[in-house]
Order: C-alpha cells, then structure tokens, then sequence
C-alpha cells in the first residue's frame, strides 16, 4: 500500500511537469512520462519484469485524455484536415493495435534500449526542427495509408502520440503547419486508444505485473499523471506567449538527448 502511495504522489508532480511542458512547447507527454516512469517504479520499490512495458502503456493511456483536450480545441479552430481520415485512419488503427500486440515478444531490456535511441533522435529534431515552406500535393491514399501505420507502430512501441514523426513528415508533404499540428492532436488520440488496447490485451495474461495493473498499464500511476496535466497544460499554454520558447526548446533538447544516452548505458 505504501509503494502504491509513493508511487501516485510522485506521479502527480509528474503530471504537473508533463502538462505544463506540454502546453508551453508543444510536446508529447510521452518523452517525458516513460523515462520517468522508469526511474520511480523502482524508487517505490516496485521491481516488476517488465517495467518499459508498464511505462510506456501508462504513457499512451494519460495521452488519451490530453490528445482529446488538444484535438478538441483544434477542430474549434478549424485546424483539423478530416479528409486525411479516409486514407490515413486504417493505418493508425492498425499500427498502434499491432504495436500493443507485439511488445511482448520484445524484452524490456531491448525496448528500453530502442526507446533511448528514439530519445535521442528526438532530441536532435527537437533542436534543429525541420521547416518546409514548399507548397505542394499530398502523396497518394496507398503512401498516406503506409507511412501512417509506420508512424503508429513507431509511436505505439515507443508510448508517444506521434506529433514527433507525423508533424515533420505532413509539413514536408505540402500540409500547413497548423493543420499538421491539428492533425496530429486527433491521430495522437487515435494511436493512444489503439495502443492502450493492444497492451492491455498483450499483458492481460502477464504474470509478476504490479498491484493496480490492468494489462501493462498502471491505474495508480495513470490517474496521478491525469489529475494534474489536465490543470497545468492551459498554464503552459499561457507562458507560451510570454517565454522563449525556442530557447527552451533547445534546452529541453539537451535534456531529453542526457536521459536518453543514461538509458542507453543503464
């Protein structure tokens, strides 16, 4: 009961970083959430044999609520292509449900290790973004279809919305930039709840999983994580307008690229 305790209080201070990052520069929780994760399990003394499955699952369960927030706000906005729908919606779906279903047959070892090179290369995006001011036509359905179950799969395993990879590649494309980033909030919900259903089917099984577990996600981390990023992120949000933001991005970067090589060596 106690680790269970520990763990929920430090997740909601989690949760309040995770919001406020989120909305003041733009980022998935992900990137921070599972790094995180794996650091407090143990500091709660919770040894499990599959600990980067937990943390990412949890990851894709609290992106749920924030991507539905965001997406929300997006469509107001009018932001949202939904006729990239139509080609694109089949490939997410599968992506993220076959990422849940296969993260099994990987170790956690080796999931750990694939998710600190991801890090690290985000970082590096993150630092030096890619800005395309070419107009031009979006590839065909069976390429839109591909590349959009690649993407999924990527952010499925990886326990992130996808902006990251799906922001970049739409602007390269020809989309606006604002609609990329529209976009990307409602695939963002869409690969977090395809996801969150292929790990819960992949651990639901699974032996030796924590108190509080449902599949690989775990409730007690999950709900400190939501009950405070859904405060703060408006608070990001607003010093957005204020703040160096590129700058912080930049340090944010660095951030990120330290704890993924930490992880890479751990």
């Amino acid at each position: 009961m106690e680790s269970l305790i520990t763990v929920f209080i430090c997740c909601v201070v989690l949760g309040s970083f995770v919001g406020f990052m989120a909305g003041l520069l733009g980022i998935g929780g992900g990137l921070i959430i599972v790094p995180a994760l794996l650091y407090i399990l143990p500091f709660a003394g919770i040894e499990v044999a599959y600990p980067t499955h937990i943390a990412i699952a949890t990851s894709l369960a609290a992106i749920i609520l924030t991507s539905a927030s965001s997406a929300r706000a997006h469509h107001k906005r009018g932001n949202i292509p939904w006729e990239l729908f139509k080609p694109m919606l089949p490939g997410i779906i599968l992506g993220a449900i076959v990422a849940g279903s296969i993260s099994e047959l990987i170790s956690a070892e080796d999931l750990k290790r694939i998710f600190a090179v991801f890090v690290v290369l985000m970082a590096i995006q993150m630092a030096f973004p890619f800005k395309s001011e070419v107009e031009k036509e979006l590839p065909g359905k069976p390429v839109l279809f591909a590349v959009s179950m690649c993407i999924a799969l990527i952010a499925g395993l990886m326990g992130i919305g996808g902006g990251v990879l799906l922001v970049p590649y739409l602007t390269w494309s020809g989309l606006q930039m604002r609609k990329a980033v529209g976009f990307s909030s409602a695939t963002g919900l869409m690969i977090a709840s395809s996801g969150t259903i292929g790990y819960i089917i992949a651990g639901w099984d699974v032996t030796d999983l924590p108190t509080g577990a449902i599949g690989f996600i775990y409730l007690p981390a999950l709900v400190g994580i939501v009950v405070t990023s859904m405060l703060t992120a408006p608070l990001g949000v607003k010093a957005a307008s204020t703040w160096p933001t590129p700058v912080l991005k930049k340090i944010f970067a660095v951030l990120l690229a330290v704890i993924g090589l930490k992880l890479m060596l751990s």
